[in-house]
């Protein structure tokens, strides 16, 4: 008798469940509130902004241009077309593993499910009516929504969160973003490119709180020169309507009292959907964080119940959800997996790029760790040079006694793409000789990658920086 399984939420991790449930012969539902699965990922995050972000670097560099003696002149925007590219983007993705259920035989359930027991679930079907479902095992996989500050709150259509501000409402002379993450930079650095003139308020000393400081540096000195202005160490105390704008006051040295702005992007942090409808009729536990706890399989207090991806705990990243996700149907097969990986990269997707993976400088200092750290400044790099883009550095953790490599961090452009040999270097215990012996092609940016480890051993060909004795 086939396995009957159950994935809610059809996300990166629910989908990549529910496919791989199907690929092992599992007899799968998955359940979703959405046309086709995807989640907030393909709808309303990961892919629109990548698809924005794009567009951000093709007028960035076209405007760079005219020092290279190529001027294309002032560009025009047609939002309206902007907007139906990246609609069409989703689109394709979506239509397409909405094409891949089909092909594995998923059934797809579109609606809200409700919990009634450790097994058992109702979905309220978005067409009318109601169905039961009865499974074997049930995975949860229900994502994450944008943090809000309810003293902060205002109901005004010029106060956006991410889903908002990627629905390109339009092209406004000024805009504050609210948090000095990933996602308001990423959607700041957006608006910017189209004209915007954006400013970005952080309560901490310093933008993207999470990345080491020297990484940081190079994307911040970025924004000083794209945004219109940057305050650290500030909070916003309130927000107003004001005519045909949000009025802002603010509390920090060097920030301005009050601040009139067209739009207000509100990007503090994102916070788990674990109020599943139902839960409280399981033993599933949910912590201090609102997180749903599992084990190192993704299983809950309740044996017959799963969660993974952003729901079940940080950090919350779509690749690492979809590695979860294979964890909990082979716990569910009966294989023996757990989910323990060395490293997870993060990627912050501006420009440049800002990628890590593996021990970071602050958890080393943290956790009283002896590394060694080496860098590769990108302004020794023949293809950063060419392509007019030195503003980067590619460093290495290591550890002195035994030479492996503990983490990896990259800024620049493309850092993104490149961070998935660090991946690998630190999942098979690589050292920093594997990656100095590892021929790699000329002239490329990976290549800032094999010369980090040169610098390790004081051979590094294009800087000079002998090893300390």
């Amino acid at each position: 008798m086939s396995t009957r399984i159950a994935v809610i939420g059809a996300g990166p991790g629910g989908y990549a469940a529910a496919f791989y449930a199907a690929d092992l012969g599992m007899e799968v539902t998955l359940v979703d509130e959405e046309k086709n699965p995807g989640g907030v990922c393909l709808y309303r995050g990961c892919i629109p902004s990548k698809a924005l972000l794009h567009v951000a670097k093709v007028l960035d560099e076209a405007s760079h241009a005219s020092e290279w003696g190529i001027d294309f002149g002032k560009p025009k925007v047609d939002v309206g077309k902007l907007r139906a590219y990246k609609d069409r983007v989703v689109e394709k993705l979506t239509s397409g593993t909405g094409q891949v259920a089909k092909l594995r035989k998923v059934t797809y359930l579109q609606g809200r499910a409700t919990l009634t027991g450790p097994k058992t679930f109702t979905v309220a079907l978005t067409g009318g009516g109601e169905q039961q479902v009865e499974v074997d095992a049930i995975v949860l996989a229900t994502g994450s929504h944008p943090t809000t500050i309810p003293s902060l709150t205002i109901d005004s259509p010029r106060v956006l969160d991410s889903t908002g501000a990627l629905d390109l409402p339009e092209i406004p002379k000024t805009m504050l973003v609210v948090g000095g993450g990933y996602i308001g930079l990423e959607l700041g650095s957006v608006y910017a490119a189209l004209g915007t003139k954006v400013s970005v308020v952080e309560m901490t000393p310093g933008l993207l709180p999470g990345a080491d400081r020297d990484l940081v540096k190079y994307l911040a000195n970025r924004v000083e020169q794209t945004f219109e202005k940057v305050m650290l160490a500030t909070k916003v105390t309130s927000m107003k309507e004001a005519k045909k704008g949000i009025t802002v006051a603010f509390d920090g040295e060097g920030a301005p009292a009050e601040q009139t702005y067209d739009y207000v992007l509100v990007s503090i942090g994102r916070r788990p959907n674990s109020k599943v409808p139902g839960l409280d009729r399981t033993k599933v536990t949910v912590n201090a964080k609102g997180f749903i706890e599992t084990d190192p399989q993704r299983r809950t207090a309740e044996p017959t119940i799963f969660a993974i991806g952003d729901v079940a705990g940080e950090p919350m990243l779509a690749h690492k959800a979809s590695h979860e996700a294979r964890v909990a149907i082979e716990a569910i097969a009966g294989h023996k997996a757990v989910f323990e990986p060395l490293a997870i990269p993060a990627v912050v997707f501006t420009d440049p790029e800002i990628a890590w993976a593996g021990l970071t400088e602050t958890e080393a200092a943290a956790k009283g760790l002896t590394v060694e750290v080496v860098r590769f400044p990108w302004g020794a790099s023949g293809r950063a040079i060419a392509i007019d883009r030195v503003d980067g550095m590619t460093k290495m953790l290591i550890d002195p006694a035994t030479e492996r490599v503990l983490g990896v961090g990259i800024v620049g452009s493309g850092a993104g793409e490149l961070i998935a040999e660090a991946v690998l270097a630190i999942e098979m215990g690589a050292t920093a000789s594997d990656l100095k012996l590892t021929i790699h092609a000329h002239p490329t940016l990976s290549e800032t990658v094999m010369e980090a480890a040169e610098v390790f051993f004081g051979q590094a060909t294009h800087v000079y920086k002998p090893r300390r004795k």
